[in-house]
């Protein structure tokens, strides 16, 4: 079994280093345009009906010219090196990953069907990737990439014994450069077990996370609560000149209030995920797989997306594995609707209505906490009838198929015809 790892550390590249690097991206950005305006030039050429021809385009390319594929692409910048010196200057597997990440957004873009890729302005392209080393760049407390040499790297935390540096993923963040490494190693980790108590976990706007213990945890409001700094600094950054310096050091100003924003949402998610994970008995955590996407377009978008939902659950699954916890997502149908001491169904409720209360059993408790309840009781359910998501094993109860029924029992085996029967 292979393990892969992502492990990011701040990078302090010197003047000279630093403007290589930018150089080398914005190197990059051209190539990721020219390659891009293949790909739409092709696909305009192609856009004249079959019974008539426009009269705004007509075949700039060759009819039996074939689609301007990766491969074909990459090909080309041998002789596109020649013809342009420039692009000798940064390392030629820089430049194929750059086509290779257009390509990933093209077949996407296929996939979904909309979101066709976008020409990149100058400095949008944020980072170049660094494929394959033939030993290990770390030395020290340096790193050493190709072209630029070794620059000095924050190990805060050191990489685990029999771990390879595979790639390398150079970031830029503001006015801080960090590097992205991947390692891999052949280890077996196992896999976590459920085992302890189970704890189920409604998330939610106002509460931003409800447990079935009753552990209620206010919603921080990262962005909305610091709006108002963000909207002068935009607006100062509006009214400079553009090209001017003052607009670029404004526009490093909003964009480090970006990344603190983003850098204190995540740290205390983090502790948070932490903190239910290692609760004392703990062995499974339950969580809805809630529709992000769907939740990300409606009235409350802004607050929806200042709160993460999507980026917790990913931190929360991860840290679950860290710490040997069992983790699952479980259908969110109706988790506010039914009850959860007996199972009725209580009908649609208004956003402003936060109590539960059943009409057959009389439970009353929170609105939240009931759904998680739910959530909790349908998570250990799919354990017990299903074996741990329909893995066969010895401790699942009650897996479909395994029983005796009595049409088997009474069903006489049939006679198999063969070839020489018929004969």
């Amino acid at each position: 079994m292979t393990l892969t790892m992502n492990y990011c550390y701040r990078l302090y590249p010197d003047a000279i280093q630093e403007q290589t690097m930018l150089h080398w991206l914005e190197i990059s950005r051209k190539v990721y345009n020219y390659a891009l305006r293949e790909i739409k030039d092709w696909v305009n050429s192609r856009k004249c009906s079959l019974d008539y021809c426009s009269l705004e385009r007509e075949y700039i390319i060759p009819a039996d010219k074939p689609f301007p594929t990766y491969y074909n692409q990459q090909n080309a910048l041998p002789q596109a090196k020649k013809e342009f010196p420039l692009l000798a200057e940064a390392p030629s597997q820089v430049l194929q990953t750059t086509i290779r990440r257009l390509h990933d957004a093209w077949n996407y873009f296929q996939h979904r069907g909309f979101g066709f890729p976008r020409f990149k302005k100058f400095g949008q392209m944020k980072s170049m990737l660094f494929p394959q080393f033939k030993t290990n760049p770390i030395t020290g407390w340096q790193i050493a990439l190709p072209k630029v040499g070794k620059m000095p790297i924050n190990l805060h935390r050191p990489i685990p014994e029999g771990f390879v540096v595979k790639q390398v993923r150079v970031l830029r963040k503001a006015d801080r450069w960090e590097v992205v490494l991947t390692i891999k190693s052949e280890v077996s980790i196992p896999i976590a077990q459920p085992h302890g108590e189970a704890i189920g976990i409604d998330l939610g706007l106002e509460k931003f996370l409800t447990t079935s213990d009753r552990e209620f945890i206010a919603r921080p409001r990262f962005l909305t609560s610091l709006y108002r700094e963000l909207e002068l600094l935009q607006r100062k950054y509006a009214r400079t000149k553009k090209g001017s310096k003052n607009r670029q050091k404004v526009r490093k100003q909003v964009a480090r209030f970006h990344n603190h924003i983003a850098n204190v949402r995540k740290d205390w998610q983090f502790k948070l995920a932490n903190h239910l994970c290692t609760k004392e008995g703990i062995g499974i955590v339950l969580v809805e797989d809630l529709n992000l996407k769907a939740m990300s377009r409606g009235m409350l978008r802004k607050h929806t997306q200042d709160a993460a939902f999507g980026q917790f659950l990913n931190l929360l699954e991860w840290v679950a594995k860290k710490h040997q916890v069992y983790f699952a997502r479980v259908n969110p149908d109706r988790t506010s609707q039914t009850c959860p001491k007996c199972g009725t169904h209580t009908g649609k409720k208004e956003l402003s209505e936060r109590m539960h209360r059943c009409g057959e059993c009389g439970y009353e408790t929170d609105r939240d906490h009931a759904a998680s309840e739910v959530i909790r009781l349908r998570g250990l359910e799919q354990l017990s009838t299903q074996g741990l998501w329909g893995i066969e094993n010895a401790y699942a109860v009650g897996l479909p198929g395994t029983e005796e029924t009595p049409s088997r029992s009474e069903a006489k085996p049939r006679k198999r015809k063969t070839r020489n029967a018929k004969l």
